[in-house]
């Protein structure tokens, strides 16, 4: 691995590129992410640990927040679609894990870490570029050591299910039996 330094805002100061790469293409792949708005600041008063990734969060706007329940608005661009112009499925993964996790905050303690255990996903439709999905995060059960959450996102437009989605969180530390 060489130590050459990257030139680009939201390069981590341990970022070491190989010598194996194009310095060229490691720049051209810095100065994407940096177009693609992975660099912004959050304000602080919306930085929290596992609440927002600085790529996917300039893609969605939150619209309500509750105990248990969070609705936001997911512009589908091209950045985060597929070869087929639609969302890609890791989109939907990521931003499931980045709503349900706001979520779950809502009603876990902040003394209480989350461990994410399990995310099932059901692709209904494909949401293609260009379009508005309204996303409802709402907590199906929390208890002391678990708590599950569930996303829906629908098609603004038609209101048509896209994707269904359940997050199972561990809440640690688990107490003892």
């Amino acid at each position: 691995m060489g130590s050459e330094k990257a030139e680009s805002s939201c390069a981590s100061p341990w970022l070491k590129i190989s010598k194996e790469v194009d310095p060229a293409v490691a720049s051209a792949a810095l100065r994407f992410v940096d177009r693609m708005g992975a660099s912004t600041a959050i304000p602080p008063k919306w930085e929290a640990r596992g609440s927002y990734d600085p790529f996917f969060r300039n893609f969605f706007k939150i619209l309500h927040i509750q105990p248990g329940r969070i609705s936001i608005s997911v512009h589908v661009k091209p950045p985060i679609c597929n070869t087929f112009g639609t969302l890609h499925g890791g989109s939907v993964g990521t931003l499931t894990e980045i709503l349900s996790t706001a979520c779950a905050r809502t009603v876990v303690p902040e003394d209480k870490e989350l461990f994410l255990g399990e995310i099932s996903i059901s692709y209904m439709s494909a949401t293609p570029a260009n379009e508005e999905v309204l996303a409802n995060a709402s907590v199906v059960k929390s208890g002391r050591n678990l708590t599950v959450v569930a996303v829906e996102f629908k098609l603004k437009k038609s209101g048509n299910m896209a994707y269904s989605t359940r997050a199972t969180f561990y809440n640690m530390p688990l107490s003892s039996l």
